[in-house]
């Protein structure tokens, strides 16, 4: 009988023959390291995401629109490379959402937080 290395520590693997790994620990290290380069790219990208959505909802709390400096945001860690969307209204004035808040460029300097209708 052909004898069985474990795929993940290489040790020796008893029991069924299709089995490929000595442990479940073995296993879920494997499935973790070979999963975990395809999704760092996501895992940062969304990283980036919760942590904007959190600066534009402690700016705006309980308000239903504040202005806010680019300063600000930047020293929050906004990153505003990184957005989900954009909504044009009827003036033609172009919208940046990260989830259900947003924020609109009134200059350079200031920017208009407001937070989307939710239909909860």
């Amino acid at each position: 009988m052909e004898k069985r290395m474990c795929l993940a520590c290489g040790e020796l693997v008893v029991g069924r023959s299709d089995k490929r790994f000595c442990h479940d620990a073995c296993r879920n290290a494997y499935n973790n390291k070979r999963n975990s380069l395809p999704n760092s790219f996501v895992r940062k990208i969304n990283d980036i995401l919760k942590r904007n959505r959190q600066v534009l909802g402690k700016i705006l709390g309980k308000e239903k629109m504040q202005k806010v400096s680019r300063e600000k945001l930047l020293s929050k860690g906004f990153d505003f490379d990184f957005f989900t969307n954009q909504l044009s209204n009827a003036k033609g004035q172009i919208y940046f959402f990260v989830y259900e808040y947003g924020y609109l460029p009134l200059d350079e300097d200031v920017f208009l937080v407001v937070r989307q209708k939710t239909s909860e």
